[in-house]
């Protein structure tokens, strides 16, 4: 059943819950998974060796997140097999986290990557004011640039490796790779057979930053990951969207630099602005299929196998169908609670399989959750780390 058919018209106030409790419904009859509880022990699996090695991490945001109708209820099943039936049996399932800020992608996703709600133009060229959980893993941990990565999309995302805070910033962050300017790089205006995974922003086409940031270059990826410019943009040739380069790219990433913090966002489903109903249910299949080929490649990687912790959330959600001042699947304007109440999937060595944790948690609780699997610090988020995976 539908969240339309299943809630109707309610008040904005409970339309959190009753999300959530369609999607708690919705999880124990597909799935049979498990309730959990607000605060429980968790027994983490020892390793094999008596010495563990470092924990890492491989977060994945969805650039324009999708509704229930088209997901997590019984309409939108066929919509995320990999996700019902390969990962969530894995995973402790968070059915309400709630986004309390700004619904830009770019200023979401900071958000996200700070654990403090950003509230910048969506679509200025700016740092974060607070800083990154990049920078965070870095000055703690006493790592080097080499071992945190962003892969992004390229509209804006170029400076959200590092915050203009007065104590981090510039040099202190990740390195931001954005696949599709690297590939109009490779091909020097020649794009022709290419151009399918060129489309900036499905929000702002004309909309094209100035370069600035930690970002990588061409010459600069091709070097780090000993790979050809001819032999990137002859794999891209083969791809069907910006989300299977930069899940191509991430995989080059792990398997030649093995980094302990990789953040990957993607965005096909943000077609949806174009109005058309079945290209944004393709984006919504895409990311399903995508996630479940990151969750293997972890679990095929020597250097990822049975240390990785992988997060799965969107940014925000889209607009209801019944909301008079939003056009439903297609845009995310009104911040009613479907825009605004989203989930997130765990997976990893020492977190609950199979478990449903449906009490209110918030987008910016990931940064001093990721602090607490990781070792470090989130001192100037304003989340709180959840007990029930850290």
């Amino acid at each position: 059943m539908s969240f339309r058919k299943a809630f109707g018209r309610r008040a904005n106030g409970d339309l959190a819950s009753a999300i959530s409790l369609n999607r708690r419904q919705f999880l124990w009859s597909a799935t049979g998974a498990m309730a959990g509880t607000t605060l429980f022990p968790v027994t983490r699996a020892l390793g094999a060796t008596a010495v563990p090695r470092a924990p890492k991490a491989v977060v994945v945001t969805f650039g324009g997140g999708a509704r229930d109708d088209e997901t997590f209820a019984e309409d939108g099943l066929e919509n995320i097999p990999h996700m019902l039936n390969e990962l969530m049996p894995r995973a402790t399932f968070f059915t309400r986290v709630v986004n309390r800020g700004i619904l830009g992608h770019y200023v979401a996703t900071a958000s996200l990557a700070t654990g403090a709600y950003e509230t910048f133009n969506n679509f200025a060229a700016v740092p974060p004011d607070h800083p990154t959980v990049f920078e965070y893993f870095r000055r703690d941990l006493k790592r080097p640039a080499s071992d945190t990565w962003v892969v992004a999309p390229s509209n804006g995302f170029n400076r959200i490796g590092e915050s203009g805070h007065k104590e981090f910033g510039q040099g202190q962050g990740a390195g931001v790779i954005l696949p599709k300017r690297l590939l109009a790089d490779a091909l020097a205006g020649k794009t022709g057979d290419y151009d399918h995974l060129l489309r900036d922003n499905y929000e702002s086409p004309m909309y094209a930053p100035a370069l600035a940031g930690n970002e990588v270059q061409i010459h600069q990826l091709a070097e780090a990951l000993t790979l050809s410019v001819s032999d990137f943009t002859s794999h891209a040739k083969n791809l069907a969207s910006p989300d299977e380069l930069s899940v191509y790219v991430a995989k080059q990433l792990m398997r030649k630099l093995a980094p302990s913090l990789v953040w990957i966002t993607l965005h096909d489903i943000d077609i949806a602005h174009s109005g058309t109903f079945s290209l944004y249910i393709d984006g919504i299949r895409r990311s399903d299929r995508l996630c479940a080929e990151i969750w293997n490649t972890i679990q095929s990687e020597p250097e990822y196998a049975g240390r990785t912790t992988m997060f799965i959330l969107p940014d925000f959600g889209r607009d209801s169908d019944q909301s008079a001042g939003g056009n439903g699947f297609q845009h995310h304007r009104t911040g009613d609670a479907i825009s605004r109440t989203t989930w997130m999937m765990v997976l990893g060595p020492g977190v609950r399989e199979n478990v449903i944790v449906d009490r209110p948690v918030e987008s910016v609780d990931l940064v001093p959750t990721l602090g607490a699997r990781l070792g470090f610090d989130a001192r100037f988020s304003q989340g709180k780390p959840l007990v029930e995976v850290s």
